[in-house]
C-alpha cells in the first residue's frame, strides 16, 4: 500500500485534501484582495462604498426575498415612528 496509514486514516489522501484547501484559501485570499481593489478605485471616483456592498447584496437575493425584507422594514419602521408620512 502506497498511502501512510495511521490508525486507519490514510495520510496521502488526508494531506492531498488538506492541500487543495490551503491552494483554494490562497486563491480566496487573492481574490478577496482583488475585490478591496475594486472598491477603492470606485471611492476613488466617488461612489459610496458602503452603498455598493449593500446593492451587492441586495443583488444576491431574489426579488420575493427583497420584497419580504422590504415589507417587513417599512413595518418595523412604522412601529417605531421613524416612517415619512407625518406621523
Amino acid at each position: 500500500m502506497t498511502d501512510t496509514q495511521t490508525n486507519g486514516i490514510a495520510g496521502d489522501y488526508l494531506r492531498s485534501f488538506v492541500e487543495r484547501i490551503e491552494r483554494l484559501e490562497e486563491e480566496k485570499k487573492v481574490i478577496a484582495d482583488d475585490i478591496k481593489d475594486v472598491y477603492a478605485e470606485a471611492k476613488g471616483t466617488g461612489f459610496d462604498v458602503k452603498i455598493l456592498r449593500k446593492i451587492i447584496a441586495l443583488r444576491k437575493k431574489q426579488p420575493h426575498e427583497r420584497e419580504e425584507e422590504d415589507a417587513i422594514l417599512d413595518l418595523y419602521m412604522h412601529a417605531l415612528g421613524m416612517a415619512g408620512g407625518g406621523e
